[in-house]
C-alpha cells in the first residue's frame, strides 16, 4: 500500500489522478490533498478518500473547508499557503506526490519532495523549467525518483531504454521527438488570429485540459515549455529535440536512435494512461482508458510546425538555446499574459508579442539558486503587468 499527496486534486491532472487511484483501493490510498479557492470540490473529495491532510490557499477558505468537513464529521486536519503545501509534499506519512500545480506555483513544494526524496509525478512543466538543473541536482542528490506525467514526456520516458542516465550518446539516441496536436487553430487563417476569443482558444480538440494549458496549446506555449522539460529530464540539446504536428494525438512522442529505429508510444488521449503508468511504475495497472483501434482511426499524419502561426514555440527554443534565466523570464511573462488574454485584457496576438517584449527587457542571469530565479520571476512579472496596463 502506498500512499499519495495529491497537490492540485481539484485540476483536471488531479481529477483524473483520484480516478486512477479509486480504481486501485488495495495499491493507493490518500495522504493528503490540495487545492486553491474550490473548496466545496475539495470537500467532496476529502469525503470520498478520507485524507490525513487538506491544503487550501488562504485562511479564508481553510475555514470554509473546516466547516464543510465539521458538517460531514470528517477527521481531516485542515491547513493553508505555500508552508502547508511543502509540509503534505515532504511528509513522512506519504509515499510519492502528485505535482500538478498549475504554474511557477508549484516550484516550492516540488523542491520541497525532491528534498524529502519522494517519488514525484511531475504534471507540473513549469516547475522544471524555471528551476532547470537546481531541480535534477536536488532529485540526485536526495534519492528522489522523478516521473513525468506529461503525456508526451511519459511517452518519451517510455521510450528510452531501462536505466537511462540522461546520456543521449551512452544510449544510442539520436533525437527526441515531441508530438503536438496543433491545437484548434492549426488550420485557421494566421491573418485572423488576432480575432480569436477566450472561448475558442480553451476549446481544445482532443485534451481535456484546464483554461491556462488550453490557451497554452493554442499559441503552443505548452510544447515550447514541453521542450525545455525535455531537455532536463533527458539530457537533450535544443538541436536534438524535434516537435512534430500530429493532429490525431495517437502517438504521444518517439525516440529515435542511432540504428535508424524509431521507437513511439501509443494510445487514446486521456491523461490517466501516463498517470496510471508513473503511478505503478515498473508495473502496470488499469487506468480505464478505452483501448486504442487503430483501424478506426485509419490515418495518422505530420507535419512541420510553422513559427510564423506559432512564435511562443520559437521563443522558447530561444530561451533554451539561451541558458541562463530567460527559460523563467519566459515563462512568468507567459503566465501572465495568458491571465491577461484569459481577461479579456489583451487580444490573442498580443500573448507572443508581450513575452518576446519581456524577454528582451530581462538581463539574463546565471541562474545560481532559487532565489535569483524568483527574482527574475518577479521581474518579469511586474514588467509584463507593466506593458499590459499601459
Amino acid at each position: 500500500m502506498q500512499s499519495i499527496s495529491i497537490l492540485g486534486s481539484t485540476g483536471s491532472i488531479g481529477v483524473s489522478t483520484l480516478d486512477v487511484i479509486a480504481r486501485h483501493p488495495e495499491r493507493y490510498r490518500v495522504y493528503a490533498l490540495s487545492a486553491h479557492a474550490r473548496v466545496a470540490e475539495l470537500a467532496a473529495q476529502c469525503e470520498r478518500f478520507r485524507p490525513q491532510v487538506a491544503v487550501v490557499g488562504s485562511a479564508a477558505a481553510a475555514g470554509e473547508l473546516s466547516a464543510l468537513l465539521r458538517a460531514k464529521g470528517l477527521p481531516t486536519d485542515v491547513a493553508h499557503g505555500p508552508e502547508a503545501l511543502c509540509d503534505i509534499a515532504s511528509a513522512q506519512g506519504c509515499d510519492m506526490v502528485m505535482a500538478a500545480i498549475v504554474g511557477a506555483a508549484g516550484l516550492a513544494s516540488t523542491l520541497a519532495a525532491a528534498r524529502a526524496g519522494k517519488k514525484i509525478l511531475l504534471a507540473n512543466k513549469e516547475a522544471l523549467v524555471i528551476s532547470g538543473q537546481l531541480l535534477m541536482d536536488a532529485v540526485a542528490a536526495h534519492g528522489a525518483c522523478l516521473l513525468p506525467i506529461d503525456s508526451e514526456h511519459n511517452a518519451i520516458f517510455q521510450c528510452l531504454p531501462p536505466g537511462y542516465t540522461r546520456s543521449m550518446q551512452a544510449h544510442g539516441v539520436e533525437k527526441i521527438l515531441l508530438t503536438a496536436s496543433g491545437g484548434p487553430f492549426l488550420m485557421r487563417d494566421v491573418a485572423t488570429l488576432d480575432e480569436v476569443t477566450v472561448e475558442e482558444a480553451v476549446a481544445h480538440p482532443k485534451w481535456v485540459m484546464g483554461r491556462k494549458i488550453s490557451v497554452d496549446s493554442a499559441t503552443m506555449m505548452n510544447k515550447g515549455l514541453e521542450v525545455i522539460e525535455a531537455h532536463w529530464l533527458f539530457g537533450a540539446p535544443a538541436d536534438r529535440i524535434e516537435v512534430v504536428i500530429h493532429p490525431q494525438s495517437v502517438i504521444h512522442s518517439m525516440v529515435s536512435y542511432a540504428d535508424g529505429s524509431v521507437l513511439a508510444q501509443l494510445g487514446n488521449p486521456d491523461m490517466r494512461t501516463p498517470i496510471a503508468s508513473a503511478l505503478a511504475y515498473p508495473d502496470r495497472i488499469a487506468s480505464g482508458v478505452a483501448p486504442l483501434d487503430l483501424a478506426q482511426i485509419a490515418q495518422l499524419s505530420f507535419s512541420q510546425p510553422d513559427f510564423s502561426r506559432f512564435p511562443c514555440l520559437k521563443l522558447a527554443y530561444d530561451a533554451l538555446r539561451a541558458g541562463g534565466t530567460l527559460a523563467a523570464v519566459l515563462n512568468a511573462a507567459n503566465e501572465v499574459a495568458v491571465q491577461a488574454f484569459l481577461d479579456r485584457k489583451i487580444g490573442f496576438r498580443m500573448i507572443d508579442q508581450l513575452i518576446q517584449r519581456v524577454m528582451s527587457a530581462i538581463p539574463n542571469r546565471q541562474a545560481a539558486d532559487v532565489g535569483t530565479l524568483l527574482e527574475q520571476d518577479a521581474a518579469a512579472r511586474a514588467h509584463a503587468e507593466a506593458l499590459i496596463s499601459q
